[in-house]
């Protein structure tokens, strides 16, 4: 359930925070003055996308936080200790939004990427919007909100995954099927590139060996004298001893003392293994002088061999490993080419199986869909006839269609709005008021399938007034006795049905725009009710009737939890 929600710098409201309750919870207000600002952040605290211009003029951020009560969604608080979000039998949801565009979002203050807050917000919270409505006239739609009844997942998966194997060997036998011509320019050319790759012999690691001797090659004089010096200075000439004999004179003078002091020992015996060092050192400069041989010929033929290695790694790879793996896959690939025919053939049988085995899972997932259509249909019908749409007939109706991802069923809901009439698709028959009701028929049917802990329903009450709209309010306080239901809305009837009800007021300071959002009294729900009932001009009469609304709400719940007991 949501428990709170906190606003700051989001786009009028500088600050504010909502307590919400169980039940049904309504928030209505004057056209314009932000009655969907807090479902929006809302949904931004569940992972919407977020724009730059959501953050209120001036400000540097907008921080919006959502706090729920986990004790009726165990799905929630599962999903939370499997990713060690956990924090009690409480959740928080932030999200924090720069004007520059960028966004964070966190689950109980740790840090986490949007797609874990969409996973998470799926469990707590369903929305339910004005365009979700426009959307069953899209028929694609329609078999997606058929398996979300049908739990039929297992089912969905067995079947996609034969799919895909299927469409894996389609895509080779059709890859593999070209005419001669193609063929034979393939071949050639697959033949010239394992040729040429396969003449310049190539061994991993030698471009870096070429490297490395050409830059020996290119400083020879360098290193000659280098290690002519460094001997020199080791080993020492006729004019003066070198570091090795200096090194020798002084481990002799501290042998001199050493049965004095054992110290003197110790260090003696170090200045004799270093000039042991030195001398080691200095022999192996003298043998690497006296093979560093420097050859012209050498060097042209290097560089040679380096263009060689430029040329081939431009035409097959950034390295000489992947010029030889770009070699292997050729070879493969032309085996591939010289034996399509049989491989064609194999792979022709292959599918004739994946097919079949594809098909028996269509079939399977077909019958489940067809078993829980029926069930849906009546749950509809019901859901409809307490939403004062009796005589309405909604019928899922099933085509059969090449195998598609999602099946081998094309489904489309029908509806014939009045006695006599034939069944046509929704976008046909359905009028505004009448579609609302049917998304919330269908959004009650689905919700009763799941452990959702809130549903909320913004301004789904388009198009309907009068009898309807009474029908509507019961229907979502009914659904409120299972779980918590918040709706935006600006019909009385609906309003007057609340457990509790906000109102949302925009006021201008200093020349800039402030929302404010108030809990209302028995009072202030009798004075909204005669505003929304007859507008700015509130009158004795329009009092009264809204005196009556209430009455007549409250009567009406406690007729029905008579009844329930």
């Amino acid at each position: 359930m949501l428990a709170q929600l906190t606003i700051s710098n989001f786009a009028i409201v500088r600050e504010l925070e909502i307590d919400f309750h169980s039940g049904m919870t309504v928030i209505t207000g004057e056209t314009g003055a932000g009655k969907s600002i807090a479902i929006d952040a809302l949904a931004l605290c569940l992972g919407g996308r977020a724009e730059a211009d959501m953050v209120r003029t001036g400000a540097a951020r907008a921080d919006l936080c959502a706090r729920f009560s986990l004790k009726d969604t165990p799905a929630a608080l599962r999903w939370l200790e499997e990713n060690q979000l956990e924090d009690g039998h409480e959740c928080l949801l932030r999200r924090v939004l720069s004007s520059d565009g960028r966004s964070r979002g966190f689950i109980n203050g740790t840090a986490v990427p949007l797609s874990q807050l969409r996973e998470l917000g799926q469990l707590l919270i369903q929305i339910h919007g004005q365009n979700d409505s426009q959307q069953l006239f899209d028929e694609t739609t329609h078999i997606g909100y058929l398996d979300l009844f049908a739990h039929d997942e297992t089912l969905l998966e067995d079947y996609r995954q034969a799919y895909d194997r299927v469409s894996s060997v389609q895509q080779e036998i059709r890859r593999l099927s070209m005419d001669e011509s193609e063929k034979l320019r393939l071949v050639e050319t697959l033949k010239f590139q394992i040729d040429e790759i396969e003449r310049a012999e190539l061994q991993p690691g030698e471009e870096e060996e070429l490297l490395e001797r050409r830059k020996v090659l290119q400083n020879a004089e360098k290193l000659t004298d280098a290690m002519e010096a460094a001997v020199s200075a080791l080993y020492g000439d006729e004019t003066s001893d070198g570091a090795a004999a200096m090194i020798a004179n002084a481990a002799h003078a501290l042998e001199r003392v050493s049965r004095v002091s054992d110290e003197m020992r110790q260090l003696s015996g170090k200045l004799n293994d270093l000039m042991y060092t030195a001398q080691d050192i200095a022999d192996e400069l003298r043998d690497k002088k006296d093979d560093l041989t420097y050859s012209a010929d050498e060097l042209e033929q290097i560089e040679e061999r380096l263009d060689t290695l430029h040329k081939l790694k431009r035409k097959y790879g950034g390295s000489v490993e992947d010029v030889i793996a770009f070699c292997e896959k050729a070879k493969r690939q032309l085996d591939e080419v010289e034996f399509a025919s049989d491989r064609i053939e194999q792979l022709q049988k292959k599918l004739s199986a994946l097919q079949t085995a594809m098909q028996e899972k269509g079939m399977a997932l077909s019958a489940a869909r067809k078993m829980a259509a029926e069930k849906l249909q009546a749950a509809i019908s019901s859901e409809l006839m307490q939403l004062d749409m009796p005589k309405i007939q909604f019928v899922c109706e099933f085509s059969a269609q090449q195998p598609q991802e999602n099946g081998l069923d094309a489904v489309r809901f029908l509806m014939s709005a009045n006695v006599g009439e034939s069944l046509r698709p929704l976008s046909k028959v359905a009028s505004g008021g009448e579609l609302a009701r049917i998304m919330l028929a269908m959004k009650n049917v689905l919700a009763a399938e799941d452990s959702v802990g809130t549903m909320i329903f913004d301004e789904v009450d388009a198009g309907v007034s009068g009898r309807a709209a009474q029908k509507v309010a019961y229907k979502l306080w009914t659904v409120a006795k299972g779980r918590q239901v918040l709706c935006v809305t600006h019909l009385p009837q609906i309003a007057a049905m609340a457990d509790t009800e906000f109102t949302v007021e925009k006021r201008v300071e200093n020349g800039r725009t402030y929302t404010s959002v108030l809990r209302l009294d028995i009072a202030g729900r009798r004075q909204e009710l005669a505003r929304l009932t007859g507008g700015s001009m509130i009158t004795e009469t329009t009092l009264a009737g809204a005196a009556e609304l209430l009455r007549l709400a409250e009567q009406t719940k406690k007729g029905a939890s008579h009844e329930s007991t």
